[in-house]
């Protein structure tokens, strides 16, 4: 039984006819890359765990199976996170609070133009991205929502007049911020959004790239 065969028909063209064992060996090889190239993008990942309680918000361990749709968003997100001074811890002695805060307000409104922006009829039967969007929107309106109707108004307020006053012109950023009457109250509650939002960063992470 051959194989395979090499001739010239009678044109001397070179022909090559192979033996029907050959044609499924290549089918099944081709096949198993055709799975592997799948699964590296994200196809069969298995269920990805985010625990909502360790990120700071009230609910359970949810459980996302990426797919196109929710990788899309994961992705958007980190990006948001990873770009600005929202993703890192907050070096208090060196950054800025209003600063952090402009980025965090932005941050805000980028995320919730992002979900309000997908198509309902794309993700209405699409559970995992439910899920994911629910979780993104608590981490707004429970996470940094709280924080900035609290603290946000009542320190730039003080901010701004005090750099206004002569007895603290001689003071950086960094140091007139330190004078703020509530300052530590308001750096531990800082500290606190800061870990939940790094937790988020790595979830959505976590899902974008599946590691």
């Amino acid at each position: 039984m051959d194989l395979f065969k090499l001739y010239f028909d009678d044109k001397w063209n070179l022909l090559i006819t192979l033996h029907w064992s050959i044609y499924l060996i290549l089918i099944f090889t081709m096949s198993i890359w055709v799975l592997k190239l799948l699964k590296n993008n994200f196809i069969f990942y298995k269920h990805i765990e985010i625990d909502s309680a360790e990120i700071g918000i009230r609910g359970q361990k949810i459980k996302i199976k990426p797919n196109y749709t929710n990788i899309d968003i994961a992705y958007k997100i980190w990006v948001e996170l990873n770009t600005r001074k929202i993703g890192l811890p907050i070096d208090f002695e060196n950054d800025v609070i209003v600063e952090v805060y402009k980025s965090w307000y932005e941050f805000f409104g980028l995320t919730r133009e992002l979900i309000k922006g997908l198509p309902a009829t794309k993700i209405r039967n699409d559970k995992h991205s439910i899920e994911l969007i629910e979780l993104s929107t608590k981490i707004l309106n429970e996470g940094l929502r709280p924080h900035l109707t609290l603290w946000q108004a009542k320190f730039h307020r003080w901010y701004d007049s005090s750099l206004l006053d002569t007895n603290y012109k001689t003071l950086t950023p960094q140091q007139l911020q330190k004078e703020f009457s509530e300052y530590e109250l308001l750096k531990n509650d800082m500290a606190r959004i800061n870990l939940n939002l790094i937790y988020y960063k790595n979830s959505v992470h976590k899902l974008a790239f599946g590691n």
